[in-house]
Formats: structure tokens, C-alpha cells, sequence
């Protein structure tokens, strides 16, 4: 039962992780399946029930524009509750502005693990035109330290 357990949060990772890369970098499935050391076949399994292409169109475009629109929606519930007398929220309140901050840090957490690939990306590109042997070892070190920002 523990080594199911440990196998699927495994697969877990390695699904936000192709997940990450799949929004944040062009890479074939292939590359993909390399890099995460699933299949293609789970790759485009993923891709497809996952709706990554969809989610890969908007979210770079929008992930900055709903942190600031939550970020919005934050203060003015905050500024509401702070002009009444009893400057307690209630229990709705309480809810909603533990949803918004909920999302505000998922958001955050996923632009960040963006931010690393991105970085990473670009560094690999610089040592691949020096030495593309150091270039792939440092990209299996990089994967390694963004699967280890995902648990």
C-alpha cells in the first residue's frame, strides 16, 4: 500500500512537472517524456485530459493580470471591513478572503516555478553554445532542483 502511495504521488510530480514545462517551454513530446521519464503516450495522455493547450495559450498572458485582479478584490474586501464598526469579518468574508489568498499563493508558487524554468531555459541555451555536454548535465542538476521546488 505505501509504495502505490509513493508511486502516485510520484507520478503526481511528474505530471506538474511536464505540466510546468509543457505552459512555460516549446518542447516536442518527446523532449517532454525525456525530460520527466514517462512516456510520450503518458505525455499526450496528460496534454489531452488536462486541457494543457488551452492552458498553455492563456496562461502566460494572464497569470500577472489575475494575481493583480485578486490582489484588487483583496484590499476592497479589506477596506469594506475596515470602514465598519466591527472591523471583524464575518464568516463569509472570513471565507472568501482565505479563497482569494488561497489562489493569490497557488498563482505566485506556479509563476515562480515558471520564473525557474524560464531562467533555467536560458542558462542551458548559454552553456549549450560553450559545451553541450555540461549543457546536458546541467539540465538533468535544473530538473532535479525544479522537482524538488514542486513537493
Amino acid at each position: 500500500m505505501h509504495i502505490n502511495s509513493s508511486m502516485s504521488v510520484k507520478k503526481k510530480q511528474q505530471n506538474d512537472y511536464a505540466k510546468t514545462l509543457y505552459t512555460t517551454e516549446h518542447l516536442t513530446q518527446k523532449e517532454l517524456a525525456e525530460r520527466v521519464n514517462v512516456t510520450e503516450k503518458t505525455i499526450s495522455r496528460w496534454i489531452e485530459k488536462g486541457g494543457w493547450k488551452k492552458l498553455r495559450k492563456s496562461m502566460l498572458v494572464t497569470k500577472q493580470h489575475q494575481i493583480s485582479q485578486l490582489y484588487d478584490q483583496l484590499a476592497y474586501l479589506t477596506e469594506i471591513i475596515a470602514t465598519r464598526d466591527y472591523k471583524i469579518a464575518d464568516s463569509k468574508e472570513a471565507d472568501v478572503l482565505s479563497k482569494i489568498t488561497s489562489a493569490i499563493q497557488k498563482l505566485e508558487v506556479e509563476t515562480s516555478i515558471g520564473q525557474i524554468v524560464e531562467v533555467a531555459r536560458d542558462f542551458v541555451d548559454f552553456v549549450r553554445e560553450i559545451d553541450l555536454d555540461e549543457a546536458k548535465a546541467i539540465t538533468a542538476l535544473f530538473d532535479s532542483f525544479i522537482q524538488s521546488k514542486m513537493k
